[in-house]
């Protein structure tokens, strides 16, 4: 008995989710479709519109020019020594491979390098990048991953690759 009363109950509640759901988006489309069909400022044909809709739409039009402009938080770099161009191919992995050099133990994890290329060559480098490059130098024997899996050793440049 007590199942069934909750299923009701849970009948009833998706019934009136459904008619509220259909409601709102039919009074959405309405406003849609008014305004889609007014004609553009200035014109004579504006005036055919009715008062209930221009005013609809002007609260909506003011409530979204009231908003303050979202602005994306870009960095503002100085301009680079080749002109803005994009980076060489292999850039990335040689600044790698520098850093890697410069370590004092010749071994980092992918963040040490990150904050070294950072501080030491003023280059911002994604942890994906980063990872790509030590892979493209690990094929070309140039690092190898350490046994704990997290770090990499600088083995030398390889001059037969």
């Amino acid at each position: 008995m007590a199942k069934t009363a909750l299923n009701q109950l849970q009948d009833q509640i998706e019934a009136i989710r459904k008619e509220a759901y259909a409601a709102g988006y039919a009074a959405a489309m309405q406003v849609i479709r008014d305004f889609t069909g007014r004609p553009a400022a200035g014109t004579r044909a504006a005036a055919a519109v009715p008062t209930r809709v221009r005013a609809r739409v002007t609260r909506v039009t003011k409530a979204a020019a009231a908003k303050p402009a979202v602005r994306s938080r870009r960095r503002v770099a100085a301009k680079p020594a080749n002109g803005g161009r994009r980076p060489q191919r292999g850039t990335n992995a040689r600044l790698i491979a520098e850093v890697l050099k410069a370590m004092p133990s010749g071994t980092a994890r992918p963040a040490e390098i990150r904050s070294a290329l950072q501080r030491d060559k003023g280059v911002q480098m994604a942890f994906t990048s980063i990872r790509h490059a030590l892979g493209q130098l690990a094929t070309r024997r140039e690092v190898e991953a350490i046994a704990d899996g997290k770090s990499w050793r600088y083995l030398g440049s390889n001059p037969a690759a």
